[in-house]
């Protein structure tokens, strides 16, 4: 019988939690059995197992960061759009390391198809691209480029990566105003 006050959905979102404060690789049934007080067993009615708890997490922050990036986008087009998702992502990933790494976890693809937020994730970000005049395949190949840049971008910031004295933030804008331009200017396929 499930213990009571336990539920699917507190379980997840503390374990994004305990993802945050000591990384999403750290995260266990049993670290987050002793956050409850109780036994790994207790957490099983809950969730399957370590990589379903994982997989449920990284469904949760990829639908956080969508929202963010959906509200900074909003009523926004071209470069100002660009800039506004950039943006919300950067200091999603900034804000939430633990999260972010488990947005970057390969996850079972039809799983993930039936979740609004990969829709809504599909929805903001090649509509962003549309308002560049890109279609297919052109959409996934920019869409790759975005997400190699800001996610190598964030991952060399919040590892101390960029040691040159050069404020990080202007680098990063001059990154984004170099995305505009290769997608204003995109190679389009024949």
């Amino acid at each position: 019988m499930p213990r009571a006050g336990l539920t699917p959905d507190r379980l997840v979102a503390a374990a994004a939690d305990l993802a945050d404060e000591v990384g999403f690789d750290s995260v266990t049934v049993s670290a987050l059995a002793r956050r409850f007080g109780v036994k790994d067993a207790s957490l099983y009615s809950h969730v399957r197992s370590l990589k379903d708890l994982r997989t449920r997490v990284a469904l949760l922050a990829g639908g956080e960061m969508i929202d963010r990036i959906a509200a900074a986008v909003a009523g926004r087009a071209g470069k100002d759009a660009l800039a506004a998702f950039a943006d919300a992502y950067r200091e999603y990933a900034l804000r939430h390391p633990g999260r972010y790494a488990a947005t970057q976890i390969p996850v079972d693809q039809d799983l993930v198809a039936d979740t609004p937020a990969f829709r809504r994730t599909a929805e903001i970000t090649y509509g962003m691209l549309r308002a560049y005049g890109l279609e297919e395949p052109d959409l996934t190949d920019a869409v790759r480029l975005l997400r190699s840049t800001f996610h190598g971008y964030c991952a060399l910031e919040a590892g101390g990566g960029f040691g040159a004295p050069r404020d990080v933030r202007l680098s990063w804008d001059k990154a984004i105003d170099a995305l505009h331009l290769a997608l204003t200017h995109w190679p389009r396929e024949t």
